[in-house]
């Protein structure tokens, strides 16, 4: 069972929710730069929320579906069609062996995200089906799709086809047939053109000058196109230290901003090294990581500064919809 890639997109690539436990060794845990777009894809096609989808960054591949499928996508809005007619978001969708996906021009965020019920059938390396496009490993060979690649899939499971064919029986004669409900979008925001990205004061906040550390809560910054998964590299107002001087070398992580000796910050992404030995001026709370990774290049962000109590409250609001869309789900997978 697989699915034929007619062309590749941008950068397209198999990822899942990431490779945990070998940063002591330096490796990344990369993985999906939104989480909670990949896990809500999971939870509509009845999948664990670890399990490995494709990530669609800024211009869609076309695929053909070489046997049935139950897909869902979720994430940035690149205007998805099967077979020509437009498909809806964040639901379910049956597809027949034969269908065609393809997408329209970027209209908002910048990643979306293709499940597929059971999953993609690649080996894990380190525990993980993520692609790590700097290392050459997992998902495809550890490359992005390229034209004519089969990507073999794990078949539909057994809830799967059951909501394959419940979806499929209310348009027999159609290639493919989508639900007609979705998750409340409450839950889980669409991407904000230019959002206000939440963090708390990081490690070395207190090295920076007081203009500087104004600076970098009131005033805006740019995603500039020099950015990739590893990191977005912001332009704005330069930030500066009150004196120069060195940094030893400091674990960071996804949504550490990080600001080099020319004063322009860095935001780092899933792709991120494991230490760096700039300063960093803030951390992005966990709830606002796929705010982040969904700007597009060229947009604004600007930074909103909350306590980590705060930073707390906000994950475990987030937990609690994911945990309400879960539950919500299994009823409907379960009783269709």
């Amino acid at each position: 069972m697989s699915l034929s890639v007619i062309s590749p997109g941008l950068l397209t690539t198999i990822q899942d929710l990431g490779r945990r436990g070998y940063r002591k060794e330096g490796v990344p845990t990369s993985g999906a730069m939104d989480t909670v777009a990949l896990r809500v894809a999971n939870l509509l096609v009845g999948n664990p929320e670890r399990t490995a989808g494709i990530e669609i960054t800024f211009l869609g591949p076309k695929i053909r579906f070489e046997t049935d499928h139950l897909i869902a996508l979720t994430g940035a809005d690149l205007q998805p069609k099967l077979n020509g007619e437009p498909i809806k978001m964040n639901r379910p969708v049956a597809v027949r062996a034969g269908g065609v996906l393809t997408f329209g021009g970027l209209r908002a965020g910048s990643r979306a995200y293709l499940a597929l019920s059971g999953g993609l059938a690649v080996p894990p390396v380190l525990g993980s089906q993520a692609t790590y496009l700097r290392a050459g490993i997992g998902g495809l060979g550890g490359r992005a799709f390229k034209t004519g690649d089969a990507v073999p899939s794990a078949g539909l499971t057994e809830l799967g086809r059951k909501i394959w064919q419940a979806l499929i029986a209310t348009q027999p004669a159609h290639a493919w047939a989508q639900a007609k409900w979705t998750p409340d979008p409450k839950l889980f925001p669409a991407p904000h053109e230019s959002p206000f990205v939440r963090a708390i004061r990081g490690q070395e906040y207190d090295l920076f000058s007081e203009q500087s550390q104004h600076d970098f809560w009131q005033q805006e910054f740019i995603v500039t196109s020099d950015s990739d998964r590893m990191g977005y590299r912001l332009q704005g107002p330069t930030l500066a230290r009150q004196e120069p001087g060195e940094v030893l070398s400091s674990a960071v992580a996804f949504g550490t901003i990080q600001v080099p000796n020319e004063g322009n910050p860095i935001a780092l992404l899933a792709d991120h090294q494991t230490t760096g030995g700039y300063p960093r001026i803030a951390q992005v709370v966990a709830a606002d990581f796929s705010c982040l990774a969904q700007v597009q290049l060229g947009r604004k962000i600007r930074f909103r500064e909350v306590s980590l109590a705060e930073a707390q409250e906000l994950y475990a609001q987030q937990e609690k919809a994911i945990t309400e869309i879960k539950q919500a789900l299994h009823f409907k997978l379960t009783h269709l």
